[in-house]
């Protein structure tokens, strides 16, 4: 099985902000908002908004714009924002914990259904109502819980170990919050979130108008 390709992965990484605006539109009570609009508030080119969109499905009108209704149901459903997906925690230290109590990923479908981690002070506890299972109990809970995919936050000196123990057990989606590059076979998805890439470009930005 190949690893599959996504394309415009720059385009499914603005639909978010998109979202937002258009969110905030239909807040308002407006029923369409043109593409422009859009670009104004995030400082794009109008076409790239619709070039961004067009990968949605959805199509606009001539001279009105985008039916608010609409597009927010076409982003949600193709981002997979319109479904309930279970996902399962590997890590419950402080960055770990700040990801179970974000209500972000709730309002988005995603339910974190359980934590692990081997610090026999956590185990049998919860965070934001979360139970916390042991790592022994890794591949019976996941055969149980049967989540979508894995949030892997342990330390990186383990990644590569538990994420060999996932895929094990299962799992053929990690969302990687660690600085090691998994391996993995090609047909597990691996997203690798890399926390200081953020930062690092709000420093040269900073720099640069100093």
């Amino acid at each position: 099985m190949k690893r599959i390709k996504i394309p415009a992965v720059p385009s499914i990484r603005r639909l978010p902000s998109y979202l937002h605006i258009v969110k905030q539109a239909q807040a308002d009570g407006n029923q369409y908002i043109s593409g422009t609009v859009i670009a104004e508030e995030l400082h794009l080119e109008p076409i790239q908004v619709r070039k961004d969109l067009a990968i949605t499905g959805i199509i606009g009108k001539p001279k009105k714009g985008y039916p608010v209704d609409e597009l927010v149901a076409a982003i949600e459903h193709f981002l997979r924002w319109d479904i309930q997906q279970k996902a399962i925690l590997i890590g419950a230290g402080n960055l770990g914990t700040a990801l179970t109590g974000y209500q972000g990923f709730r309002d988005h479908g995603l339910d974190i259904c359980a934590a692990f981690d081997n610090d026999k002070k956590k185990i049998g506890k919860k965070i934001h109502g979360i139970p916390i299972f042991g790592m022994k109990d890794l591949a019976e809970q996941i055969q149980v819980l049967q989540p979508a995919l894995a949030i892997l936050t342990a330390p990186s000196p383990s990644a590569q170990t538990i994420a060999n123990q996932l895929i094990e057990a299962g799992i053929d989606a990690i969302w990687n919050f660690t600085n090691v590059k998994i391996k993995a076979p090609a047909e597990v998805l691996v997203q690798q979130e890399d926390l200081t890439s953020g930062y690092a470009l709000l420093g040269v930005m900073m720099n640069t108008r100093m």
